[in-house]
């Protein structure tokens, strides 16, 4: 019998829309009802008060009445068209004719809604808006990552292995597997391996199949033609079509549906695609990569997953080791890490803070269940907690939360310094912690630890927490 596969779940709450209307009840009728989905959702009353609004705080939606007093919804949507970007606008009219709507959606408008509303299609419109709201970051954060990602360090012989099939395997066409643990680079090798073939000044496109609906991903990767749903406005190219020649990274390729699973298939067989919504179909080119964080052979074993489609995709097969078993490599992928977020979250004018070898000791000893996703974390930790010039085990936040024998005796050079800096350090996790469970209120946080309020602010000047 065939296992449901789980879909992904888009958190509504990262979703802000705006609704303008001057009608108070259709205001807030379209806030109770787009709230549902747990957006948060603003209301404004004029056209003049949401440019406002939309100048000092950034929206994802906006729903905007055409016929208002004073600035029209269409003129509102001019200036969102000239000044915002990444906006989806919703036209919503009483009055409504076909020459509107088309004037509307061939001058940037996602979507056109009559009055007395469909609620279901509003709530189907904020949730297919969501989702591509939420790949377009996705893609956007993926790529600011990746554009500060050095070479791949590995002091490791594990690592040394994987880099060295990668220099095989990148000259040729054959697709591959990339196999690994959440947080072992699947991404980051997938890369190596483009950044070393033939193909390198071409596209490389990446896409997380876990984090997109199979109605979604279907739209994405074959592309569609003009009319095939609501709010296809334009032929667009899907991944497939849009490589060219390049590099596609499947990530997460076992979260796909069976059914989706057999369409992958064929397009791999024939090198074809077919837009939804075309009745001709399309050759394409392109070089594959796929990564999962699951064996794909019990899962086939389970009916989960077709074998004649893990045959195609694994032609080469590349197993990353688990940070755990790279250990001569965390001393360099931390040094790197504290460089980079050093640069990221204080600017080039700090100075780098140094590991100590008690705090190194901790991160080498330390199960890293989160591979070096998880150490990046860490890491970012322990600049916030540090004094800004050593790290010690307490700022990492892995276990140790006091200094070390090795710390006392080995970091300071005397008693009264040592118990000095062991001051500091708790002064500075007890009044961080407590300003974030009292979120930055200070009088609440001194009652709390049972100081006056110039008690506590001295503290603060002290440790020089502003």
């Amino acid at each position: 019998m065939q296992k449901s596969i789980p879909h992904f779940t888009l958190n509504f709450r990262e979703i802000r829309v705006l609704v303008v209307d001057d009608q108070l009840d259709v205001r807030r009728g379209l806030q109770k009802l787009i709230s549902s989905l747990k957006c948060p959702v603003e209301i404004s009353a004029s056209g003049e008060e949401a440019i406002t609004l939309l100048q000092n705080d950034k929206y994802d939606i906006v729903f905007t009445d055409i016929k208002m007093t004073g600035m029209s919804g269409i003129d509102l949507l001019n200036w969102i068209t000239h000044h915002q970007t990444g906006i989806e606008v919703i036209m919503v009219t009483g009055f409504g004719t076909i020459e509107t709507a088309v004037h509307c959606l061939q001058n940037g408008a996602a979507h056109y809604i009559t009055k007395p509303f469909d609620n279901k299609e509003i709530i189907r419109f904020v949730e297919r808006a969501g989702y591509k709201i939420l790949l377009r970051n996705y893609a956007s954060e993926r790529s600011k990552r990746f554009d500060k990602l050095p070479a791949i360090i590995a002091e490791d012989l594990p690592m040394q292995q994987v880099l060295q099939i990668v220099d095989q395997v990148a000259p040729t066409s054959v697709p591959v597997l990339i196999e690994g643990a959440s947080g072992t680079g699947k991404e980051l090798t997938a890369r190596a391996i483009h950044e070393k073939s033939n193909i390198r000044d071409l596209q490389f496109l990446a896409i997380n199949c876990a984090a997109i609906p199979d109605t979604l991903l279907e739209s994405e990767l074959f592309g569609y033609k003009k009319g095939a749903f609501t709010g296809a406005h334009v032929d667009t190219k899907g991944i497939f079509e849009q490589a060219c020649g390049g590099t596609i990274f499947l990530d997460e390729i076992s979260s796909m549906s069976l059914n989706f699973q057999s369409k992958l298939l064929r397009v791999l067989e024939d090198k074809s695609i077919r837009p939804l919504g075309c009745q001709e179909s399309r050759k394409v080119e392109f070089r594959l990569i796929t990564a999962t964080n699951k064996d794909l052979n019990q899962l086939v074993g389970e009916g989960q997953f077709r074998e004649d489609l893990l045959y195609r995709i694994k032609v080469m097969k590349i197993k990353l080791p688990i940070l755990n078993d790279r250990r001569s490599s965390i001393p360099a992928l931390a040094d790197y890490f504290v460089h980079q977020f050093t640069r990221d979250l204080f600017g080039t004018k700090v100075n780098t803070p140094k590991l100590t070898q008690s705090a190194l000791s901790s991160l080498l000893n330390h199960d890293w269940r989160g591979n070096v996703r998880e150490l990046e974390n860490t890491i970012q930790r322990a600049l916030v907690m540090c004094d800004r010039e050593k790290i010690i085990p307490s700022d990492l936040g892995i276990g140790a939360s006091d200094l070390s024998r090795d710390e006392i005796f080995s970091e300071f050079p005397s008693y009264e310094e040592g118990k000095q800096q062991a001051i500091s350090s708790f002064q500075q996790q007890y009044i961080r912690n407590t300003l974030e469970r009292t979120n930055g209120n200070i009088t609440h946080a001194a009652e709390l630890c049972g100081l006056t309020r110039a008690a506590f602010q001295r503290i603060m000047k002290k440790i020089d927490i502003r």
